[in-house]
């Protein structure tokens, strides 16, 4: 048995107090793995904690809600938006980003990899400066570099001038489907895919101000969330424990009890779906994240809830791709595999890539947020389509 042993604070320690920053630091932290009940605890704090609390809204991070209750300030937002995404960065030691590319070469963001001649209109800023020189060293002839006069003279034509090649850039518009379902509250996969959401929302507003990102969590419903409804938010908890569920729920009158803690899949997409429609965005994309396979589906003004994953719920699940391919949407899914117990779930994320001609990526929870803002950062380049 493992023994502790506490010492008593005597005055002659030393010990560096936190600064307000590094307190909401690990505040921040607490609320990305439970939620709103952080938050909810902070009112029941000792004297001592409770200067703390006033430090932190003192400093802008916290603030109180028109129900008196503490809520992240919009300062402590960016904070936690910013070192998510400064983490994911670090993770991944990715170059930095730049602008979306695309396949269309026109006015744009400065692609060093490629030259070409330069043209009349191109703009001077975009001069490859050393291919330039370049080929003025290469016209000279070995008569004009042997002058003394020359030796030190190098002259510029027109047709020596290169200039870098730039891409066109339109904007994106993005949908972040999140799944809040039951099983998301194992293995920190849920405090994952909350700092990943939150780094992209981060990265759009830095980066892509002409971008729009919306959150949309699923569950047995599918609801958008604001982004202090993604800070506060939590799985589902598990509310049923049988073996087997068949349930049927009329959403015009639904009874008192119905679990939240179901994966509707579908209901995320057509939500989705809806919502790209209205964007004027020229391109579209949906991310998907999620542990499992669709057990709750719509059918009609019905909520239909099946455990174990059905055929017929992935079918509905599967309809629902197709309807946003249809709309133009590109689809991108990634599936958290944490043991060998996911075989049926890389089945089901395989089918959505086929039907929907959209990518599938298979990561443990501590890999998302890398292969997700690639996949966001070069989501205007052609895919393979599959299938």
């Amino acid at each position: 048995m493992a023994i502790f042993e506490f010492s008593k604070w005597d005055g002659s320690q030393q010990f560096q107090p936190l600064a307000a920053d590094a307190v909401f630091d690990k505040l921040a932290e607490h609320l990305l793995e439970y939620g709103d009940y952080v938050l909810r605890q902070l009112e029941h704090l000792d004297d001592e904690n409770a200067d703390l609390i006033k430090l932190l809204v003192k400093e802008g991070n916290l603030e109180k809600d028109e129900e008196g209750k503490y809520a992240i300030a919009a300062r402590g937002a960016r904070r936690i938006e910013n070192k998510a995404l400064e983490e994911l960065f670090s993770i991944t030691r990715k170059d930095s980003l730049g602008k979306h590319p695309s396949d269309f070469k026109g006015a744009g963001q400065v692609q060093h990899a490629d030259s070409k001649p330069y043209v009349y209109g191109d703009p001077v800023a975009n001069l490859n400066l050393h291919e330039t020189l370049k080929n003025a060293m290469n016209r000279q002839t070995s008569r004009e570099r042997e002058r003394p006069d020359d030796a030190a003279r190098l002259n510029l034509s027109e047709e020596d001038f290169v200039v870098y090649e730039t891409e066109y850039q339109t904007s994106c518009a993005t949908v972040v489907l999140l799944d809040m379902s039951g099983s998301m509250a194992r293995y920190g996969k849920y405090y994952y895919a909350k700092k990943t959401a939150l780094a992209l929302l981060g990265l759009v507003r830095s980066r892509f101000s002409e971008d729009s990102v919306k959150v949309i969590g699923f569950y047995t419903y599918a609801s958008p969330m604001t982004e202090r409804e993604l800070l506060n938010s939590a799985p589902k908890p598990v509310s049923i424990f049988d073996s087997r569920v068949f349930l049927r729920v009329n959403l015009d009158q639904p009874p008192q009890f119905v679990p939240q803690h179901f994966t509707n899949i579908q209901a995320g997409l057509k939500f989705a779906r809806q919502h790209l429609k209205k964007q004027p965005a020229a391109n579209k994309q949906i991310i998907c994240i999620t542990d499992g396979e669709p057990t709750a589906h719509l059918e009609g003004r019905e909520l239909v809830l099946i455990y174990p994953p059905s055929e017929r719920t992935a079918r509905h699940t599967l309809q629902e791709v197709q309807a946003c391919v249809a709309a133009g949407i590109q689809l991108s899914t990634f599936a958290l595999i944490e043991d060998q117990f996911y075989t049926d779930l890389v089945n089901f994320v395989d089918q959505m890539a086929r039907v929907g001609h959209g990518l599938a990526v298979y990561c443990n929870a501590g890999e998302l947020g890398g292969y997700v803002l690639d996949s966001f950062v070069r989501g205007r380049r052609s895919r393979k389509k599959l299938g």
